[in-house]
């Protein structure tokens, strides 16, 4: 923590906050607690930066990370782009995927969107905190944003106009002064065997290449959680730790 904050030192920034403990999500009789702070007027982009690369996520205009005591099960990820090679399956994946096309746009929610998301949520974390959000708190979540920021689509190659074409995945996706951090992704899980997931990162992965940017931000890993259990997919990732940033060939 004494690194986070010699390096907030620097820019104007405003307090940070701890919650209060709460049920963990990722493992069973365990509490969390969270340091947060605001992302909002001129600053909000140098400070994202700054907290991405210190182990914060992004939540609407907050940044977080987790602050539990007597545990570090969390852990904050993140693929570094220039030497990265996809393994066999993920080269199939991406093979599979090639009718697919992904489309760039700015930051604003449609019913479409929230109609997969609804999907998605339902039949994938019904017992998750957004089981219950309404297309208002959807918009909020894609569009109250302060920051960098794109809402990727992928739809079917059917037709020339892509509005008219099936949507199949969206990622909320902030974009860093050094790689592109995957906020939130949802996807049509009715075509389990596109293994979307997994695809998303790929194209995120190439998109940072073409961009000449360094790392996809993943988020954090929590060992033994199903939730997470896709990340382990990808070789040769970087964890942070208290010795800062450590590449590791496999999460296990």
């Amino acid at each position: 923590m004494s690194k986070i904050n010699s390096d907030i030192s620097q820019i104007n920034t405003p307090p940070f906050y701890l919650t209060k403990p709460q049920p963990c999500p990722y493992l069973e009789n365990r509490t969390e607690r969270k340091i947060f702070t605001i992302l909002q007027g001129g600053n909000a982009d140098s400070l994202n930066n700054l907290l991405s690369g210190c182990g914060f996520r992004r939540s609407q205009n907050i940044a977080y990370r987790p602050a539990c005591d007597g545990c570090n099960a969390c852990l904050t990820t993140r693929i570094p782009v220039k030497n990265f090679k996809p393994s066999k399956s993920q080269k199939r994946i991406s093979k599979k995927n090639t009718d697919i096309l992904g489309w760039n746009l700015d930051c604003e929610a449609s019913s479409e969107q929230y109609d997969l998301f609804e999907s998605y949520v339902q039949k994938r974390h019904l017992d998750g905190g957004m089981a219950n959000m309404g297309i208002l708190d959807y918009a909020m979540m894609i569009e109250e944003t302060h920051v960098q920021s794109i809402v990727r689509e992928y739809r079917l190659k059917e037709t020339k106009n892509s509005s008219e074409s099936a949507l199949k995945a969206v990622a909320l996706c902030d974009i860093l002064s050094d790689g592109l951090s995957m906020v939130y992704s949802f996807y049509d899980v009715n075509a389990a065997s596109r293994s979307l997931g997994v695809y998303m990162i790929l194209d995120h992965i190439a998109q940072a290449q073409r961009l000449e940017l360094d790392y996809v931000y993943l988020g954090y890993w929590v060992k033994n959680s199903p939730k997470m259990a896709y990340k382990s997919q990808f070789k040769g990732i970087e964890v942070l730790t208290n010795n800062g940033w450590e590449l590791i060939e496999n999460l296990e």
